[in-house]
Order: C-alpha cells, then structure tokens, then sequence
C-alpha cells in the first residue's frame, strides 16, 4: 500500500508534492472518505499532516450524510475515497463531500480515487446495445459536485480520462508491480508474464519489455456476464514460472480459470 502511495505523490506534477509548496498554493486539508480510512491515514503520515474533521452517517431512510467538521475556506481540499466495497453508498458519499466542500468555499477540490468506480462500463459492448456508459456517468457526476482536479490509479480504460474536462491523473502501479516481481520471486529472469485477457495485452507487453521476459494472452468468450465458456492460451509458458496480471478481479473467475490453463 505504501508503495502505491509512493507513485500518487512522487509521479503526479499537479498532486500533493505541488500542494506542499506554500509558495504555490493554500495550505492543504485532507479527508478520508469511509472506503478507506487506513489508506487515508497513511497518506496523511507520509505527508505530515493531520486528517481533517469529517462524520458521515445515514439517516433511518438510508440517505447519506456528510458533516465537514473545520473549516476548508480558502484551502486545497484533497478527498481519499476508492470505489471498492459498498460502490454505490461510497461514491455518493463522495459527491456529497465534494459538494460540502465546495460550497464552504474550499479553494480547490480533489478527488482521489485508486479505484474509479464503474470503469469497465466504459463503452457499448455490443451493436445496437443499449448498455449505458457508465463511467461517463460517473465523470459527470464529479464535475457536477465540483471537483477540480481528480488522482486515479490504473484506469481499467485509458480513454476515461477523455470523459473529463477538468484535469485527470491516471497514475501507474507498474513501477512497485516490478519491484515486487524482483523482490518476491526468485526465477523471475525465467517467467512469462501472462494477460487473462486481450484487453490487458498492453498491460502485460509493458512489464515483460520492462523485465525483458516473454509474454502470453489468453482468449476467452464469455457466454454471459461473469461467466467465461472457453480459454485460449496464445504464447508460450511450458516450464516457466507464469505471472498472471490483470487490473480488475470481480469473482476471480477468469484469473483461476487462466491459471488452471
């Protein structure tokens, strides 16, 4: 986890390294939204600073409620909420803390999500479907509440970040994924780095070329939604060590079957 963090603040040229220069802008408030209050608290550690003042709660009819407890005006306001667990309760209880925020007249709002929440509903699977796009939803959505700026990690689809129009960080976990890769497994110069599907084949192209391995995709047709009928193994992988990577486990469905294959 602190590994991750590392490349939130050393790789992000708008992010908190620029925040911490009072010469360049306000002093800085971070808030943890409820997703995650660990990550925020380390975030808060590794950076000096105390988490700000927030309770959220829900009311008997389940509406989410948000109380900022100090004040955010004139300040940069940074919100740490992942769209992980109960999604749906947790990016509203973003929204609302982004429009708490905002509306208390903080002067920037960042949303800070590791986890964007619906990013494979990022386009129309099929012709003539009529499948919402879901991930343009939820872009809207956050500049509505009015945030200024979002941090992410590893977007399932690069091109969400085109659903924005206010600036979007995508930023990378392959750096700590390499190092973890050298650290942890012995015969790593004798490894095929494998993608559970075509989609991730950038994905896995990047680490092996990083690595200097080989890598290998696997096909797979699904008949519907979480359930995948058959698996193709394209590349080589007979006494290798395989290293699986994929950027989105629902039921791990795919991932065992790709290890089983």
């Amino acid at each position: 986890m602190r590994d991750v963090w590392d490349i939130m603040v050393d790789s992000c040229p708008l992010g908190l390294n620029d925040a911490l220069d009072s010469n360049k802008m306000p002093n800085i408030k971070i808030f943890s939204g409820s997703s995650h209050p660990d990550l925020s608290q380390k975030i808060a550690d590794r950076l000096g600073l105390e988490l700000g003042k927030v309770v959220t709660k829900k009311f008997s009819n389940q509406e989410t409620c948000v109380e900022i407890g100090e004040s955010v005006r004139g300040e940069d306001v940074y919100i740490v909420q992942s769209g992980c667990g109960e999604i749906n309760d947790n990016l509203m209880e973003l929204l609302i803390m982004i429009n708490a925020c905002k509306i208390a007249s903080a002067s920037r709002v960042t949303a800070v999500i590791p986890c964007f929440p619906y990013a494979r509903q990022d386009k129309k699977d099929k012709v003539g479907s009529r499948a919402p796009i879901s991930a343009k939803l939820v872009a809207n959505m956050l500049s509505v509440s009015g945030a200024d700026h979002i941090i992410t990690m590893d977007l399932h689809a690069s091109q969400i970040q085109g659903f924005f129009d206010i600036p979007v960080d995508n930023l990378y976990a392959e750096p700590a994924v390499l190092k973890w890769i050298k650290e942890n497994i012995p015969e790593w110069k004798n490894c095929t780095i494998v993608s559970p599907d075509a989609g991730g084949a950038k994905r896995v192209t990047s680490i092996a070329d990083r690595l200097n391995v080989d890598f290998a995709l696997i096909h797979k047709e699904r008949k519907k939604a979480n359930e995948v009928d058959r698996m193709v193994l394209v590349g080589d992988v007979t006494d290798r060590v395989a290293i699986l990577v994929d950027d989105m486990a629902d039921t791990c469905g795919t991932i065992c079957h790709a290890a089983d294959k």
